[in-house]
């Protein structure tokens, strides 16, 4: 099974996303891309995923179209925007989207309030990851 997640900037939620499903099927191959991606992961995601015991520490972000060429089995969007961007993956064999707020735009009261709201991020993708039957 391939699979490619993308989001906007590919510095949070695609790469949660990636990690989880890594962690979850050790046998696929499990990518994520940006339409517009940052220059790094997301310090906050990669804590919170080191809590749950999974190590995204060496992931970078990488750009979409990188991957057009490539095949997959599914390519799933977590972003509205990325959705509106790469509306067809003509080598995707399926294709599925859920929104999922980006955590990097609220505003933080405190460290603490960013991995709370980090944390929760984390589990609204992993029980949507839990819906999906690959």
């Amino acid at each position: 099974m391939k699979i490619l997640v993308v989001c906007t900037g590919n510095s949070c939620r695609s790469q949660i996303a990636e990690g989880l499903i890594k962690n979850k099927f050790p046998d696929f191959e499990v990518f994520s891309a940006g339409t517009h991606p940052e220059s790094n992961v997301n310090p906050y995601a990669v804590r919170v995923m080191q809590e749950k015991g999974i190590d995204i520490s060496s992931h970078y972000p990488k750009l979409v179209d990188d991957f057009l060429d490539s095949e997959f089995d599914y390519a799933l969007t977590v972003c509205d925007s990325a959705n509106e961007l790469c509306p067809v993956f003509p080598n995707a064999k399926n294709r599925i989207h859920k929104s999922f707020v980006d955590p990097k735009r609220d505003h933080y009261d405190s460290e603490e309030h960013a991995l709370k709201i980090y944390t929760q991020t984390v589990q609204e993708i992993s029980d949507w990851i839990e819906t999906i039957t690959f």
